[in-house]
């Protein structure tokens, strides 16, 4: 009685690890999908880093927009401040 329930238990354990055990062409399938995962990831980060370069880059240029207008505009207030001498100095005459 003991070998029969010894058999049954060994055949059950076999048809358990056989039926949840993944066939070579399920690994492949797997390893496709993976590698169509790290490709797709590695655009993306290519991608952001690109975005990143291209933003740091525009904050130069606005950096240099906002320096030479706030360079402007202080020659802009000199030139003012100029011309208000003048006026008052053309009325007081």
């Amino acid at each position: 009685m003991k070998i029969t329930t010894m058999k049954a238990t060994i055949i059950a354990m076999a048809i358990a690890l056989a039926s949840g055990c993944a066939t070579t062409k399920q690994l492949e399938e797997v390893r496709t999908i993976a590698t169509g995962a790290q490709s797709t990831a590695s655009n993306a980060a290519s991608q952001a880093s690109s975005a990143l370069s291209t933003a740091n880059q525009a904050l130069e240029a606005a950096k240099a927009a906002q320096s030479a207008a706030s360079a402007a505009q202080s020659c802009c207030d000199a030139n003012t401040s100029k011309l208000d001498k003048v006026f008052e100095q053309v009325m007081k005459k």
